[in-house]
């Protein structure tokens, strides 16, 4: 059901619905960005509607919200140890289109990736409903029209901000609070169309062994510098490590964390014994590359790369993702092509 609503009933919304729910969406933090002059857009905490940041792409997903950066998954002592508990709220979240479907290729991950679900996601996923920020327009880099994630209907309620504030709202928790403070009204979420950015995928049932050793990734090990942002930046990218640590004051207890890790970190690939895989940096972009636009589909029929952007936008030596999709595509096609 569509209405209209003033920004002052909304606030009102935010404030009722904080009751119950921890609510999140991109802000804006003035002169925390890369640089000593730029702002940082992030997720966090909001309590009204003017902290909101919905002109602007977010520098970070909102993956950490369901997938903390650090999480403590159980306490231990010598003699027995205790699973971590969550807060009991629940959990609302602005975000646009290419995030949602983001969300929605961890879930693959974490919970539909063999027999077993990821308990300690699972328990926040749960809590989560999604407000979708309404995206008409392209920002840089981003080439989400091209992944097929500009689009999407899993959203509690989705938002059109100006003046008046429009939503569609399907929840009906939701609705029964905006019916009362709101006029009713024609209103259907749009979605961005066209990109700047376009990508060619590749169109293959296997990829040749070959492509793997391809002098390609060469270009890569010269120029990544195996900082890790682009794994960080990610909203789909999902991988962690487990670490034990121990309290200072009693080195006998402590806890068990998982914390966020990245195919492109040094020592990502160590093992026990000495042996380390994917040396090159070159090598991790294939790995990567691969996993977002090829090993997943093969495995869930969808494409885990929802094409945000954020890769090209915060790396620091200026390596574009969608181009080297790009790249990897006409070198498919002129060198392996059975045409």
């Amino acid at each position: 059901m569509g209405y209209s609503i003033s920004k002052e009933n909304f606030n009102e919304f935010l404030a009722e619905f904080s009751k119950q729910y921890k609510i999140y969406a991109p802000k804006r933090y003035e002169n925390r960005g890369r640089f000593s002059d730029t702002d940082m857009i992030r997720y966090g905490e909001i309590k009204s509607i003017e902290e909101i940041e919905f002109n602007e792409k977010s520098n970070f997903s909102p993956k950490e919200i369901i997938f903390p950066i650090t999480q403590t998954i159980l306490y231990f002592t010598e003699e027995q140890w205790k699973e971590s508990t969550v807060h009991e709220k629940g959990i609302i979240v602005f975000l646009r289109p290419c995030d949602i479907n983001g969300i929605d290729r961890l879930d693959g991950i974490f919970l539909q990736n063999g027999p077993f679900e990821d308990i300690y996601y699972k328990r926040l996923r749960e809590k989560v409903k999604f407000v979708m920020i309404e995206c008409r327009e392209s920002y840089e880099n981003c080439f989400c029209v091209s992944m097929g994630s500009n689009f999407t209907e899993n959203y509690s309620m989705a938002v059109r901000f100006g003046d008046e504030i429009k939503v569609d709202v399907k929840d009906v928790c939701f609705e029964e609070f905006i019916k009362t403070r709101a006029e009713q009204a024609e209103f259907k979420p749009e979605y961005v169309t066209v990109n700047d950015k376009n990508v060619k995928l590749p169109e293959v049932d296997k990829m040749p062994q070959e492509i793997y050793e391809h002098k390609m990734w060469d270009e890569y090990s010269r120029r990544c510098i195996a900082c890790g942002r682009c794994n960080t930046m990610c909203v789909t990218c999902s991988c962690f490590t487990t670490t034990d640590i121990t309290y200072e004051d009693n080195p006998k207890a402590g806890e068990r964390r998982r914390v966020w890790a990245g195919c492109h970190i040094d020592k990502f690939t160590n093992m026990a014994g000495g042996h380390s895989f994917r040396k090159k940096n070159g090598q991790r972009m294939r790995f990567k590359s691969f996993h977002k636009i090829y090993d997943y589909k093969k495995r869930f029929g969808k494409h885990m790369c929802v094409g945000c952007g954020r890769c090209d936008d915060n790396c620091p030596e200026y390596i574009s993702f969608s181009e080297s999709i790009n790249k990897l595509t006409k070198t498919l096609k002129e060198e392996f092509s059975n045409e």
